[in-house]
């Protein structure tokens, strides 16, 4: 049944692809045949000049003047018949010339509406042909008609998708459900009709999982951010708070400096890690293994002195890498500090109390990445599949130890960083809301988005059974307190 399935799916994408080109090559068959009909008419124009020129120019014509003054009555009619005839000559090619303009603009443009569709959809290639757009300064007409055909086509499409299913309302289940899931992977969870939800519901229910979405779940988190200008992970995106609540807990972390530096008060010390308070991944992150040996994490490069140091923390400034000059300095963690080699990331995306996926990160001399499942198996997500290596995972007892920490923060998604130091797991940060989490692929997406929807649930029934959140509240009367 697979293969026949994955047969079909191939067929239908090999059909596709040649209705798709047969559509190209349509349009650019009118493009030429348009412009040969101008050239034609262009020649047609010329060539009535020049032969008109011609008979002008010509001693018959030039010798027959004083006949033709003689004639002048006689001929009167008839030279007036022939300005009427070659005057709709003209109206007629100039006419056809019009309708052959309007031909090939309507041609060019059509070209123009399927040019992005028909590209590969592969990132260079659409950089590329916007670049062009954008140095030709037609990137702002284009922008305008992408954002006006993306919603007219998106609606057809789904207007379409959405009248297949309803076709199939009352048909055997079997046949309903596999055009209901076929239609549920093209459409948006806002396109999705209510007759399709609810064949979720009963006895024979149909899978709702393309309903959820990690990336529509962190979305929809940053706009209740927006109303409520707090919500429970983002009081731990304060690195203090943060480092408070987890030694609550027993987890070991880094030693941090109390006080917040400048460039200016910046202390010269070695072994350490230099941050911004207020930093976004590694940006604006040093490790100073000693005065004449400094990375820079971010960038992968080696800097020689504090002077250089000092310079590149300034560049970070000056282009907004780091927003602010506050500097806080934090315990240099080692993977083999015989070696200098720095600690990787394990970063653990938690959900209440379930581990959904791991990314395991060296990022020295280059970044490497490689991602696991909770049940240790090395997976593909859709992110940094250039850049993969084989990493080393974690244990269930640190899989173990990041479940019940999650489970302690009322929220149902936040990340925890971590940094694989020689003699175990040391807490790096909580992160809120991880960069670039639309670049799932839809399985993975779609698969984080069911942990998303559990933790909600799980959540909502724990705190209406009374559930308090200790060192969670803790923390926060602290930070009230400051």
């Amino acid at each position: 049944m697979t293969q026949q399935t994955e047969s079909m799916n191939n067929t239908e994408s090999l059909t596709d692809k040649s209705i798709e080109k047969n559509e190209q090559a349509k349009i650019i068959q009118d493009l030429i045949e348009a412009e040969e009909q101008i050239t034609k008419i262009d020649k047609a124009t010329s060539k009535n000049k020049k032969e008109i020129k011609q008979i002008e120019d010509s001693n018959t014509w030039i010798y027959s003047k004083p006949l033709r003054k003689s004639a002048k009555a006689l001929r009167k009619v008839t030279k007036k018949e022939r300005e009427i005839q070659q005057e709709q000559i003209i109206a007629e090619l100039e006419k056809e010339l019009a309708t052959t303009n309007r031909e090939l603009f309507q041609a060019k443009q059509k070209l123009q509406e399927m040019e992005l569709e028909q590209l590969p959809l592969h990132e260079d290639q659409i950089g590329r042909f916007l670049r062009e757009k954008r140095d030709n300064g037609e990137l702002m007409a284009f922008l305008h008609y992408a954002v006006q055909h993306k919603k007219q086509l998106q609606t057809n499409y789904a207007t379409a998708l959405k009248y297949i299913a309803r076709l199939y309302m009352n048909e055997n289940e079997d046949y309903r459900n596999w055009v209901y899931q076929k239609v549920f992977s093209a459409l948006t969870n806002e396109e999705i009709p209510e007759f399709m939800v609810r064949a979720g519901i009963g006895e024979n229910t149909l899978s709702l999982q393309h309903v959820a979405s990690f990336r529509g779940s962190l979305n929809q988190r940053m706009r209740k951010l927006q109303w409520q200008g707090m919500l429970p992970e983002w009081q731990l995106d304060d690195k203090k708070l943060a480092y408070q609540f987890v030694k609550s807990l027993g987890i070991r972390t880094p030693w941090v400096s109390d006080e917040v530096y400048s460039l200016e008060t910046l202390p010269i010390k070695e072994g350490v890690v230099i941050k911004p308070v207020d930093g976004a991944g590694s940006r604006g992150v040093y490790v100073v293994h000693s005065i004449d040996n400094i990375v820079d994490l971010k960038r992968g490069k080696q800097l020689n002195s504090w002077d250089e140091l000092l310079e590149q923390m300034h560049k970070d400034l000056i282009t907004h890498w780091v927003e602010k000059d506050e500097w806080m300095l934090e315990e240099l963690i080692l993977e083999d500090p015989e070696k200098h080699i720095p600690a990787r990331d394990v970063k653990f995306y938690t959900f209440y109390g379930k581990v959904g996926v791991i990314l395991e990160i060296t990022r020295f001399p280059e970044p490497r990445y490689c991602w696991w499942n909770a049940s240790g198996e090395r997976i593909h997500v859709g992110k940094y599949e250039e850049q993969v290596f084989k990493g080393k995972g974690v244990s269930q007892e640190e899989l173990s130890m990041v479940n019940e920490l999650s489970k302690k923060i009322p929220t149902p998604f936040v990340r925890i960083d971590f940094l694989r130091a020689h003699d175990g797991l040391v807490f790096g940060e909580f992160t809120p809301k991880p960069g670039n989490y639309d670049e799932f692929d839809k399985n993975t997406d779609q698969i984080l988005g069911d942990y998303f929807l559990r933790a909600e649930s799980q959540l909502t029934n724990d705190l209406l059974a009374g559930k308090v959140f200790h060192e969670f509240n803790q923390m926060r009367n602290f930070a009230q307190q400051q």
